[in-house]
């Protein structure tokens, strides 16, 4: 019961962001960003209020869906997944940055880019080093 209230507390927030941000389309940047986290909390917290409703319709279907989630094959591929899109990501953004720099976009949008990509790959060495101390 506890997982469906903040579920049901998540979409609601999504869906008053969604609407100030509608509100205020035309006033201010800020509202774009409230569309955007009001359509991505409204999505997950109906996505998980679904996942919940058709866990407790159909408890045969929910196990197999729990097994195949926790299967150790399917958790490699997924990490494999990852860490392909993680590798083509580092390139990817080193291209950008080249094309923005080449394009003259203004310093402080390219600083904030380059920012959150050095975010991103300092998060990448710092787990790198950690499991290399576990294993």
């Amino acid at each position: 019961m506890k997982k469906q209230s903040k579920n049901i507390l998540l979409a609601l927030a999504g869906l008053a962001l969604l609407a100030v941000g509608l509100c205020l389309v035309h006033k201010t940047y800020l509202a774009y960003l409230c569309i955007g986290v009001g359509c991505g909390l409204f999505g997950h917290g109906t996505g998980e209020l679904w996942a919940l409703h058709t866990a407790r319709t159909n408890p045969e279907a929910a196990k197999m869906l729990e097994v195949a989630q926790k299967d150790e094959r399917n958790v490699a591929i997924a990490n494999r997944a990852k860490g392909k899109a993680f590798d083509m990501m580092t390139f990817l953004f080193g291209a950008l940055f080249i094309a923005f720099a080449a394009m003259q976009v203004e310093v402080p949008v390219l600083l904030i880019l380059v920012f959150a990509y050095l975010l991103v790959q300092g998060y990448a060495v710092y787990w790198r080093v950690r499991l290399e101390k576990e294993m």
